[in-house]
């Protein structure tokens, strides 16, 4: 057996043994476009150690506020970056414009 099959069948025997390490993705840096009153679409598969790079391409003044969790809050025009330190489902609005909500799931 050559040494690339036997690296690819401890690979797949890793992924199946309890209790021996799996390596977890690197985190990723996604961005959330905010224009016209609204939230643009949450990005999915949120990990812990990932970074939402908030876009407020409006000409108001908004913020993605979850009371607890989280409270960024962008100028016209400006980008904020937010790095998600705890997994959970986090509802959130714009404090300026209630009525834009959204929702992250961020995961282990």
């Amino acid at each position: 057996m050559n040494r690339i099959a036997a690296a690819a069948i401890v690979a797949a025997m890793a992924a199946t043994i309890p209790g021996m390490a799996v390596a977890k993705p690197a985190p990723r840096t996604v961005t959330v476009v905010i224009d016209k009153l609204t939230f643009g679409p949450m990005p999915s598969g949120l990990r812990v150690g990932d970074t939402i790079l908030w876009q407020n391409r409006d000409i108001f003044r908004h913020s993605a506020t979850a009371p607890g969790h989280f409270n960024l809050d962008l100028a016209a025009g400006t980008n904020g970056r937010m790095t998600l330190g705890k997994a959970g489902v986090f509802p959130f609005t714009c404090k300026y414009h209630p009525g834009m909500k959204g929702v992250l799931k961020v995961s282990p």
